[in-house]
């Protein structure tokens, strides 16, 4: 955890990268194994998917680990800009309609005078 701290997300996902590189050169290296005229030697072919099932078991959790701080990543948690705007808004429509009444009771008073 204190190295997660100590390193930045775009570090951590250049580390997938070279993990992801190595699993290919592992891929690589087992058809080639597969591959050769003598026949594949079977202890480089099965070190060879042993890494690479274990590089694949950690990019796994790795890309995990990057999502689930992206998604809990919120810069703007305590930010009070949208309910101040909307509070905003809420009062120039209350001042409105107020205007609005104010100006149909002005008629109606009118009315009632004139009648």
């Amino acid at each position: 955890m204190d190295s997660q701290g100590q390193t930045t997300s775009l570090q951590r996902l250049q580390n997938v990268e070279k993990r992801i590189v190595k699993v290919l050169e592992l891929a690589g290296g087992v058809m080639d194994e597969l591959a050769s005229p003598v026949g594949p030697r079977k202890d480089v072919v099965q070190n060879h998917c042993l890494e690479f099932m274990q590089l694949i078991k950690d990019i796994q959790v790795a890309l995990r680990d990057e999502i689930k701080s992206a998604c809990e990543y919120r810069p703007f948690e305590k930010c009070d800009y949208g309910p101040r705007i909307a509070n905003e808004i809420c009062h120039k429509k209350v001042e409105f309609i107020m205007s609005q009444l104010d100006t149909m009771k002005q008629t109606i008073d009118e009315y009632h005078a004139a009648v």
